[in-house]
């Protein structure tokens, strides 16, 4: 497994180069205001279908969430693009026993409430537009062992150009108090994912 690495001058350049490569590829970065427990963790769960997904909730996170940020995110990924780690990536390792630490790693951090750990619960990536989102095995395991530590927030997420040679970002937040089933998380996510797809498809130029 691979963790999180502190270094307070390439942590620095990261998030300045993550801020400014959002700002800079995208025509607007929309999201709505939600409350956050600045006495609770936040438990960040997100739709996956494009390289952008961790980048658009980091920048989220700067902007509203304002928790530290962390992200499980495949091994091989991590192992690629090695400065992941120095801006809060932890790697999982599908169906291998570091699978187990990983998850148990995720419900460590959601125990200190300026933590937010942002999980892609489908595994891999999809369309945008899809109409089921499904979770993966695995997170489950985190909300039980964290329970009651941690606020749930939902997003869904949403890329198109329309009337702007950039594209613009529309990201639908939605918080959740208790939730610690994977099941019943899904199942409040695809409310949530099918809402913010109906007022995605209902914006007027």
């Amino acid at each position: 497994m691979i963790y999180p690495q502190k270094n307070a001058l390439i942590n620095w350049f990261f998030h300045n180069y993550i801020l400014r490569i959002v700002r800079g590829n995208f025509h607007e970065v929309k999201f709505n205001a939600i409350e956050v427990d600045k006495n609770r963790s936040v438990l960040l769960l997100a739709n996956h279908f494009s390289w952008w997904d961790g980048f658009l909730m980091y920048y989220v996170n700067q902007r509203i969430l304002k928790k530290r940020f962390h992200v499980m995110v495949i091994e091989e990924t991590v192992k690629k693009v090695s400065f992941f780690k120095y801006v809060g990536a932890f790697s999982v390792s599908k169906n291998s026993r570091d699978m187990l630490a990983s998850l148990e790693y995720a419900a460590q951090l959601l125990n200190d409430p300026e933590n937010l750990v942002l999980v892609f619960p489908q595994g891999r990536l999809y369309s945008n537009f899809i109409n089921e989102v499904n979770f993966e095995k695995g997170l489950s395991r985190i909300m039980e062992k964290a329970y009651g530590q941690f606020q749930t927030v939902l997003a869904a997420t949403f890329i198109e150009n329309l009337q702007h040679k950039r594209p613009m970002a529309n990201v639908y937040l939605k918080g959740v108090n208790m939730l610690n089933d994977g099941n019943t998380a899904q199942n409040v996510y695809q409310q949530h994912y099918n809402f913010s797809k109906l007022s995605q498809v209902q914006n007027i130029i």
